[in-house]
């Protein structure tokens, strides 16, 4: 199994070209929104350290956005809580489809949570951050501070794309984003 990561700016597009690779894909946004909706456990220990945010379960998505706006810090907390259950779900993710013979890894903090293994082909989705921009504000709940504090934890752009074996262009056309993925695929394969 060759696992293949998706690496780039928020709102890049990772998430629709993972779509047409046409494998198995591991969406960590997917993952975490099933957690706060589903993991009771995880909304107790989040209760804990946060119980001014979290009274009521499943978590709502203001609650958290609420937290991480007030106090950068409750983000280290959250994500400190949240990770290690991603990590796991990764792993069962792997073992569920240790078969296939590639695997996507959608998964917005890769690099800076060191998910990359020596094998893994890591993919720099390269968009125009206008572009970007235009497709952020149509996301329903769209809230730039909430997209600059992500930014800040990420690594550079610079850096992701040192990190990766291959670029893919993405202009939001299907055409040239399946065109893209071929072209990799091909080198890939």
């Amino acid at each position: 199994m060759i696992r293949i990561a998706l690496v780039g700016d928020v709102g890049s597009g990772k998430s629709y070209i993972s779509r047409l690779f046409g494998y198995p894909i591991f969406n960590a946004d997917n993952e975490v929104s099933n957690i706060y909706k589903k993991d009771k456990k995880c909304f107790k220990k989040l209760r804990y350290i946060l119980p001014n945010y979290f009274q009521r379960f499943p978590l709502k998505k203001q609650n958290l956005i609420s937290a991480i706006l007030d106090n950068k810090k409750n983000l280290k907390k959250i994500t400190n809580i949240v990770h290690p259950i991603i990590k796991k779900r990764l792993h069962n993710f792997e073992n569920l489809h240790k078969k296939s013979r590639f695997i996507i890894l959608d998964i917005p903090l890769f690099l800076e949570n060191k998910l990359n293994k020596k094998r893994d082909v890591i993919i720099f989705i390269k968009s125009d951050r206008k572009e970007i921009l235009k497709y952020l504000k149509k996301r329903k709940g769209y809230n730039a501070n909430l997209i600059k504090i992500f930014r800040k934890i990420q690594f550079s752009l610079e850096k992701k794309r040192k990190k990766s074996k291959y670029v893919i262009k993405n202009d939001f056309t299907k055409k040239n984003a399946k065109k893209y993925v071929n072209v990799v695929m091909s080198y890939i394969k």
